[in-house]
């Protein structure tokens, strides 16, 4: 008679987001995760095939996190129809910077894996990501046009991303209030995009 599956896939994947919290990336081994979900090391092995296959699968629970925390400010704007009026998209684009701001502070490690290059063993998973940024690909579509979507999306992305890594880093180091600089940084971005560059 086979034996009772004591874990699960989305067990294993949430003890491995936790160590790697806890402890970064290096301390992510099978052996630890196999302790944290209450199994021996191979039975991992039914579940994912190696180490490098666990943070893939981390990091794609990761941006699916992420994606929720940009569909939620969505939703919470409105749409302009029966659910409710739009917000100003500039304001919307800003709590979305908020929210992958306030994610990095909850989990550091994982928006490192985030936004790794695409050579790390987590690497990106491109479906899951068109998922996740689909609501800052609408409102940068409403403040920048449709045809500047995709370039007023990475925009954004690669301002915030940047800043906050600095600051997850403690690279600001000429003093003054930090969430001060975040929203002046925010704010002018989203009426830079507003004002649609001419071709």
């Amino acid at each position: 008679m086979p034996t009772p599956d004591r874990t699960s896939l989305e067990a294993i994947v949430e003890a491995g987001r936790d160590i790697v919290e806890s402890e970064g990336p290096t301390g992510l081994t099978m052996q630890a995760v196999a302790a944290r979900v209450g199994v021996r090391p191979p039975s991992l092995y039914k579940r994912v095939k190696n180490r490098d296959d666990l943070i893939r699968l981390i990091t794609k629970a990761t941006i699916r996190d992420l994606g929720d925390r940009l569909a939620a400010v969505e939703a919470e704007a409105g749409t302009g129809d029966a659910s409710g009026p739009e917000l100003d998209p500039r304001r919307t684009l800003a709590d979305m910077a908020r929210a992958l701001r306030g994610f990095a502070h909850t989990r550091p490690a994982g928006f490192g894996l985030v936004f790794a290059p695409q050579t790390s063993p987590g690497g990106a998973d491109v479906e899951a990501m068109t998922v996740a940024v689909a609501p800052l690909l609408r409102v940068a579509a409403t403040l920048a046009g449709q045809e500047y979507e995709l370039e007023a999306a990475r925009t954004v992305t690669a301002w915030a991303s940047g800043f906050i890594a600095m600051e997850l880093a403690g690279a600001f180091n000429l003093g003054g209030d930090v969430d001060r600089a975040f929203e002046f940084g925010i704010s002018r971005l989203a009426d830079a995009l507003a004002a649609r560059p001419a071709n």
